[in-house]
């Protein structure tokens, strides 16, 4: 199986895991939740982490072995996951319940640009402020039909905005 395959896999698993997760964590008295909400108190942070960084590696991956060059957009993802990355391992090491305050806006910003730049895939006939020597709107990888570069880092920005919040519903849950 190619690494594109893979990683087009893991994209909407990584949306569809934390949402499903949160749903539980919030519907109360539904079976599971209890050990939802134990699992990601104990273990949140360090599922936040490994989304941003199987992010940070995918995009490595992508520039380095894959040799695909990264546009613009591109650019301003990793400038927001990267940083992610090291705030939620430093939240993960040190157990601070805290680094939503800066998890959050960089993942917001990062979902944005994701989102922008997904669309100028989808809608290539339309101008941008990106360079005409690697456009924005060329997708290298397109699985499924769906799943590009853009939209696999728009689903790691989703999963720890979920995994953020749903951490935020256990810790009240725990506290109430």
């Amino acid at each position: 199986m190619e690494a594109s395959t893979v990683s087009a896999i893991l994209a909407p698993a990584a949306i569809i895991v934390p949402i499903a997760s949160i749903a539980i964590a919030i519907v109360a008295g539904t079976p599971g939740a209890h050990q939802l909400r134990a699992l990601l108190l104990a273990r949140g942070r360090w599922m936040a982490f490994a989304v941003a960084a199987i992010a940070m590696a995918g995009s490595l991956f992508y520039s380095e072995v894959a040799h695909f060059p990264p546009c613009e957009m591109c650019w301003f993802q990793r400038i927001a996951m990267y940083p992610l990355a090291i705030v939620l391992l430093v939240a993960a090491i040190t157990r601070d319940d805290r680094a939503w305050r800066y998890a959050v806006p960089l993942a917001s910003i990062g979902l944005l640009v994701s989102l922008y730049h997904y669309q100028l895939e989808l809608f290539p006939n339309q101008p941008s402020a990106c360079s005409t020597t690697i456009p924005c709107s060329v997708r290298f990888v397109s699985e499924f039909g769906f799943v590009s570069i853009a939209f696999m880092a728009g689903a790691a920005f989703i999963s720890v905005l979920a995994l953020q919040l749903a951490m935020a519903r256990a810790r009240r849950g725990a506290t109430a």
